[in-house]
């Protein structure tokens, strides 16, 4: 692991460590981030599972319904009535915020959410029963199509946003936490050389210190020696 260039002293140190114990926080906040979101994702594509069967079988039974009425009526009749001008299908979206994930949710109001409750755009008297059917199970589908495609969605954006955590969580992991510690170590023995070199240095000076006091007092007793 590649060491960083600082200089290697006290405060350089104090700064790594510092450095080396958020990004340890840091790791552990983003695999625990990584781990719910992926718990919340495969809880996710279950439910998402369930409700596109739930929702293929009433657009595969809407479209059996069509084919009969365009059976019965004609296709051209059936045409005809689906042109007419109706009632607008209004959608409410929000936002919903899941671990710094923001999925819009598309919703259909709870009086659109009846099908008997919606005027058909056409004349009771223009075709049969078969089309009437078949408008009201794509009625039905219509709360669980849009929940179907707010949650599919957010699977894709939640599979996005683990992946941008993974990558962080090895970034850390592999990366930047191994270079601290390779570095602070680094700065360490270097730290211990210097002083070890300057306990050398010392202490040499000390013994050449005490070898001049000793020569001194020894020329001084050889003096007071000739004296007398």
């Amino acid at each position: 692991m590649a060491v960083m260039r600082v200089n290697p002293n006290r405060m350089e140190l104090l700064r790594l460590k510092e450095q080396l114990r958020v990004a340890r926080r840091g790791h552990k906040l983003l695999k625990d981030k990584r781990d719910e979101l992926m718990r919340q994702f495969l809880a996710l594509v279950l439910d998402v599972d369930e409700l596109r069967i739930v929702v293929e079988e009433r657009i595969g039974r809407s479209h059996k319904e069509m084919l009969i009425a365009r059976a019965v009526n004609g296709d051209q009749a059936v045409e005809n009535a689906l042109l007419a001008e109706g009632e607008p299908l209004l959608a409410e979206v929000g936002r919903e915020n899941t671990m710094s994930v923001k999925t819009p949710v598309i919703s259909v109001p709870v009086a659109q959410q009846d099908g008997a409750m919606v005027q058909l755009p056409y004349g009771l008297t223009a075709v049969g029963g078969e089309l009437d059917e078949a408008v009201d199970t794509l009625y039905e589908a219509l709360p669980s199509l849009m929940k179907l495609a707010t949650l599919e969605h957010k699977s894709h954006l939640m599979a996005a946003e683990i992946e941008r955590t993974r990558r962080r969580v090895n970034s850390l992991e592999y990366v930047m936490i191994p270079s601290l510690e390779e570095t602070i170590r680094s700065i360490t023995m270097k730290m211990d050389e210097n002083e070890r070199g300057n306990l050398t240095r010392l202490m040499k000076v000390k013994d050449m210190i005490v070898a001049q006091e000793v020569e001194k007092r020894r020329r001084q007793a050889e003096e007071r020696r000739l004296d007398l």
